[in-house]
């Protein structure tokens, strides 16, 4: 049987009224962008965090660093997202009455953004772990050698060389970061993969709408790829990084 594509559904107007699909497919992009960038945020930050406390003298903070890689990285995805929206606000009181104040909406937004930036930072933090045991022991022992302490260390030589060197895996993260940001719709969050089955569910035009998703998604994607791509090769170092991005 021959399938008739109706690419003229995204023209239609919605059962609310007043809202044509097409523009149910941008808030929802919206949704997807807003989550992504401020996860990536949060991913970022506590992942380089985590990442550096890995390989730092002594016992209790790398123990404390592999445990959070261990627990965000072990728990599925979707499990951690339903323990953000469903199970912490019961076993943490202020964080409830917090979120009872708020529409679902933001609650919703809330639980993806730490959920996806909490998970992403412990894949970060063995990136940033595995660049800066990858510089030469002299980089260390010459800070030392200068008088830099173990902190200024790390800040001004460690830091800025081993971040250049996991540019590139850096960047495989952004884009998987903003394809697992569709999981916040098991949640209810209305971004670009909720919006694409509400239209199939309405229309019944699935394979239209989940093809004009895939193609945002892979828009999105690639833009995020050649935006690390052009960050690779402003702060690439020679003789570290191959290529130098392209």
């Amino acid at each position: 049987m021959n399938y008739h594509w109706n690419w003229g559904v995204f023209l239609q107007e919605a059962p609310e009224g007043g809202v044509r699909y097409w523009e149910l497919l941008v808030a929802g992009l919206g949704w997807t962008l807003a989550v992504s960038c401020l996860a990536w945020v949060i991913a970022l930050a506590a992942g380089v965090l985590v990442g550096t406390l890995r390989t730092v003298p002594g016992r209790l903070l790398p123990g404390l660093a592999a445990a959070w890689v261990e627990l965000f990285r072990n728990v599925p995805l979707l499990v951690q997202m339903f323990l953000w929206y469903f199970v912490l606000p019961e076993l943490l009181p202020p964080l409830k009455r917090l979120l009872a104040d708020a529409d679902p909406t933001t609650a919703q937004f809330a639980a993806a953004v730490l959920c996806l930036g909490l998970f992403t930072s412990a894949r970060i933090a063995e990136q940033v772990r595995a660049g800066i045991r990858s510089l030469p022991r002299g980089q260390r022992e010459a800070a030392a050698a200068v008088g830099l302490t173990t902190a200024q260390a790390y800040r001004h030589v460690l830091l800025p060389m081993a971040l250049r060197i996991v540019v590139p895996p850096l960047t495989s993260e952004a884009m998987n970061l903003i394809k697992n940001s569709s999981v916040a719709l098991t949640i209810g969050l209305a971004e670009l993969t909720f919006r694409a089955r509400e239209l199939g569910e309405y229309t019944f035009s699935y394979f239209e709408a989940f093809t004009a998703a895939t193609l945002i998604y892979v828009a999105i994607a690639m833009s995020a790829n050649r935006a690390m791509a052009w960050i690779e090769r402003r702060v690439a170092v020679p003789g570290y990084i191959a290529g130098g991005g392209r």
